[in-house]
């Protein structure tokens, strides 16, 4: 059983990761928007309207890979907090029987 404290450090770790989250996802939004801004600005219209001319759509390349960072970020928050107590359980476990 765990006590009001350690539950308490558990709950402001947790909420600083989903924190942490929420403006990596906000910070990914806005500046890809703004790439694409840029890139439609830029000749983007004109690939958009005939896909022959104007520019071709570069900003994907940072969408897509910032997006598997991104990926990791949110597998990392919220599938990995119970992985990792389970672990330290079994180490704790594997630690005291010896």
């Amino acid at each position: 059983m765990q006590s009001d404290e350690e539950l308490r450090r558990k709950a402001e770790r947790r909420a600083e990761e989903k924190i942490g989250l929420y403006i990596h996802i906000t910070v990914y939004i806005f500046v890809n928007l703004l790439l694409i801004v840029i890139w439609y600005v830029n000749g983007g219209a004109e690939w958009f309207q005939n896909q022959t001319d104007g520019v071709f759509p570069w900003f994907i390349f940072p969408l897509l890979g910032w997006g598997i960072g991104l990926a990791a970020h949110i597998i990392g928050t919220y599938a990995s907090t119970g992985l990792q107590e389970r672990i330290a359980q079994k180490e704790y476990e594997k630690l005291k029987n010896k």
